[in-house]
This record gives structure tokens, sequence and C-alpha cells, in this order.
């Protein structure tokens, strides 16, 4: 058979048997921005740097926007997939959140003029162990995939502890003892007249 002959019939193998795209590789490049998105983020709470806060919220935002429109683009037009479409979706939809999270977080900080504190650095290294952990076990899915329901224990093991730090965070905020004591030291008086009033 000519080379010619050949490529008529790679061609034509490809357009009734279309590759299937890589999809763990596209998933796997989420999920490295997603980590640059989370280094920024315990950066920014660590030092309350604004043009950290920029990056996040402006151009890595946008850049996940643009590899979730890409990767979404490629599965709608696969013809085949190597598990579930609808896992495949929750993959790239499940870490476009996590980034989202991290710009809405820290457009609101700036809008509420709240300043980085102990509890939100310690929430965001969390946040970022858990991308760790979802970053790895997406690397093994396509080999390994029973390797990876470790790292998703992981991840729910970080979200469990961002939701400890939230509650003694909220603990801390509203405890109206260290409320009263505040005001007493500032010079306010009791602090009871706003609830006897």
């Amino acid at each position: 058979m000519s080379e010619t002959s050949e490529n008529v019939v790679a061609k034509l193998v490809d357009r009734v048997f279309p590759r299937m795209p890589d999809f763990y590789g596209l998933i796997n490049d989420q999920c490295d921005l997603l980590m640059t998105v989370m280094e920024e983020f315990v950066e920014y709470m660590r030092t309350g740097d604004a043009g950290t806060a920029e990056r996040i919220a402006n151009v890595l935002e946008k850049q996940g926007d643009e590899l979730k429109r890409r990767n979404l683009r490629v599965l709608n037009k696969a013809f085949a997939t190597p598990m579930d479409r609808e896992e495949i979706y929750r993959a790239i939809e499940g870490i476009v959140h996590v980034l989202n999270y991290a710009k809405t977080t820290v457009r609101e900080m700036k809008a509420f003029d709240v300043r980085p504190d102990s509890y939100t650095l310690e929430m965001a290294i969390y946040l970022k162990e858990g991308a760790e952990a979802l970053r790895a076990g997406f690397r093994k899915i396509a080999t390994t995939p029973a390797a990876s329901e470790a790292d998703a224990l992981s991840a729910r093991k970080a979200e469990r502890h961002i939701e400890k730090s939230y509650r003694q965070a909220l603990t801390e905020l509203f405890a109206a003892k260290a409320y009263h004591a505040k005001l007493q030291e500032q010079g306010g008086g009791s602090g009871t007249d706003a609830y006897t009033a």
C-alpha cells in the first residue's frame, strides 16, 4: 500500500472512529491551574497583598473559565469518553467551583473591607491541601483508579477541617462575652444597652 493510500485509510478510520480525546490530560490542566490559584490564595491570606488578590480575581479566574470552556467543548464533541460523560462534566465543573470560591472570597473581602486573619489563612491552607489531594487523585484515575480513593478521602478531610475552622471563627466573632469585654476595655460601658433596648 502506498503512503497516499495509507493516509486516506487513516483519515477514513479517524472519521468513522474518531480518536478519544485525552480527558485525563484536560482535567489535569485544570488541576494544575487550580494549584496555582491555591498558592496565590494562601499568599493573599498570609499577606493581604492587593496585587495577589487582583491576579486571583481577574487573571487566573479568567484562565480557569477558558480551560472550562475548552474542556466542555471537547466533551460535547467527543464520540467516546473514557468514563461516563456526566462524571467528566462534574469533574470539570467541580474544579471551576473551587476556583470561583477563591475569586468570590477575595472579591467579597475587598467589598466588605475585611482583612485576612489567622482563620482565613488556616482555611486557605486547608483548601490548598484539598486541591492537592484532588489533583493527586485525578492524576491516578487513568492508570490506577482505585488508588485515587485515598486522595478523595484526603480532600474530604480537608473540607471538614475548613468547616471546623469556619465554625471556630464564627464562634469567636459572635462570642457575646468577648464582645462585652472588648467594649469595656474600649470604655464603652457595660455593652448591654444594645441587648436590653
